[in-house]
């Protein structure tokens, strides 16, 4: 037999956690001594909110991220609610609107003033009312704006549209009833078309948001999930939740098929629930149990093994919740790839860690920073409730860089819509000329394009990628390597672009023809 390495090449084999200073903490933080399972914090690159033991109703602080050190005892607070606040979250395309759940069974959209609280804000931008019974998890939508989940204990999702004028919302745009117990957990899929649930009956959940179907369950005796995440673009989840011997314990499934998880891992007999990060950039799970002082970390691969153990970070201080700074407010310049806010109700603290990859050079490193999701959505939320799917806007992480430089993943998928006979009624005769027209045009552009290719054929020695190989020198270091290798694929996709722009169109006419000739009272 060949003997094989039982180690694997990975840029993130080194990765440790470095904890803050005590002067860069948030000192004299009044967390709460709230039991429910959720993170009782959210950070954006300009806010920290947490939520604060409060008599008499539900609040939570909003702390400059700047603001380091004591905090004053009469920090100014966010205290609309009739009870207590169970789950907050910054809405990811403004950073100065935050939503949250209370047992009042409320959901409340909050403005932040952008120079930060000086006093006390009582009254909410929208109030939606929907829920009998308390809400405990509320959701952002990944790529559309304004589009709010929320799941009470009532069993229900509602789906929520604040792009409405009304400042009390009490119908929710679409309601969720497949769940027989309380909903623990949801993860959206990368462009937001895809919503997989946990439940307190431990049943896995993946639910097309357009339609309400489940489309798989997942009921596995082996392991009764609690939490769940999508792992991006992969098509797996990533399940934490204990085994029939009561271990804590991870599983990896696969997307399309719940039946029976593709890998099972315990990881101890410890009681705090097991809560799962996945940053898809660098394809790394980070697993922190609730009580627990220390953070595991894997690198997943879409291949066999699947889940590779990286490292431990181990520290003597529980976390009562933690809050995930978004990739635009991390600190390249110290190869940071992900940031912990942990809550330390021991010690009122709030401690930031960063994940660090160690690196010697101090210059930006590419290969560890790609494109990412922005704070642009990709969609407004009518585009999204009319069926669009569009994935996230990316940005670049290089400093100097500018956002509105952003470019979309992947193309819109519009659903052609039906066209009304009396509305389209005296457009058949036009619709015909413009794809005969279109038609004409294409064979057009195949003509000038052959004379086109010819012409190249003369220079293409010259020239490649658009680079006059005469002035442009190979590259010489893994860095341009890797830039002239961004730049191809962004070449690729801009084209790729194109042409399904022009395909969707020429169906969407023939289509449109179509459905006018057989509408009856069309002629």
């Amino acid at each position: 037999m060949s003997w094989r390495p039982q180690y694997r090449s990975s840029k993130f084999r080194h990765v440790f956690g470095k904890p803050a200073n005590k002067e860069n903490c948030y000192d004299g933080v009044p967390i709460t001594k709230s039991v429910h399972d959720s993170h009782f914090c959210t950070v954006n690159p300009r806010f920290i909110a947490v939520v604060t033991e409060c008599a008499g109703g539900g609040a939570f602080l909003i702390i400059p991220i700047h603001q380091t050190g004591k905090i004053d005892p009469h920090h100014p607070r966010v205290c609309g609610h009739r009870g207590n606040v169970l789950d907050i979250k910054w809405n990811p395309f403004d950073d100065f609107s935050i939503a949250s759940g209370s047992e009042d069974s409320t959901v409340k959209i909050w403005d932040i003033p952008k120079h930060g609280m000086m006093k006390n804000i009582t009254t909410a931008k929208k109030e939606l009312q929907g829920h009998s019974r308390r809400v405990g998890l509320i959701e952002w939508h990944p790529t559309a704006g304004n589009v709010l989940f929320s799941a009470g204990y009532d069993y229900k999702i509602m789906v929520w549209n604040l792009d409405t004028p009304d400042q009390i919302i009490k119908n929710p745009v679409k309601t969720i009833s497949v769940h027989s117990d309380v909903v623990l957990s949801m993860s959206f899929n990368t462009d937001g078309s895809l919503l997989a649930t946990s439940c307190k009956d431990k049943k896995l959940k993946v639910i097309d948001l357009h339609t309400g179907f489940v489309l798989q369950e997942a009921n596995c005796k082996s392991h009764k999930a609690s939490k769940v995440v999508f792992l991006g673009n992969l098509k797996k989840l990533i399940s934490t939740g204990t085994s029939r011997w009561n271990n804590r314990q991870i599983a990896l499934w696969d997307q399309d098929d719940l039946s029976v998880p593709l890998l099972e891992e315990d990881l101890d007999s410890s009681s705090g629930v097991p809560f799962p990060f996945y940053d898809p950039d660098t394809h790394m799970l980070y697993v922190a149990g609730k009580g627990d002082g220390n953070i595991r970390y894997y690198e997943i691969s879409s291949e066999k093994p699947y889940l590779q153990f990286l490292a431990e970070y181990r520290s003597y201080l529980p976390q009562k919740g933690m809050g995930i700074m978004p990739k635009r407010g991390l600190d390249v310049s110290s190869c940071e790839v992900f940031r912990f806010y942990k809550l330390v109700t021991t010690k009122s603290l709030i401690e930031p860690l960063s994940m660090i990859v160690p690196r010697r050079s101090e210059s930006y490193q590419e290969d560890i920073y790609p494109m990412t999701a922005g704070s642009e959505p990709a969609m407004t939320a009518e585009e999204w409730f009319r069926g669009i799917h569009k994935d996230p806007v990316l940005m670049s992480l290089k400093p100097g860089s500018k956002n509105s430089q952003s470019i979309p993943l992947v193309t819109a998928r519009e659903p052609l819509s039906i066209l009304e006979p009396k509305r389209f009624q005296n457009c058949i005769e036009q619709l015909e000329v413009a794809a005969i027209q279109e038609r004409l045009e294409q064979k057009g552009t195949k003509e000038q394009k052959r004379l086109e290719d010819k012409s190249r054929d003369k220079t293409r020695s010259a020239f490649s990628n658009g680079c006059n190989l005469s002035e442009c020198a190979p590259p010489k270091t893994e860095n341009e390597l890797l830039q002239m290798f961004y730049q191809q694929q962004e070449e690729i996709r801009r084209l790729r672009e194109l042409l399904g722009q022009r395909d969707v169109r020429v169906k969407q006419l023939e289509l449109e023809i179509k459905n006018i000739r057989n509408c009856p009272g069309s002629y």
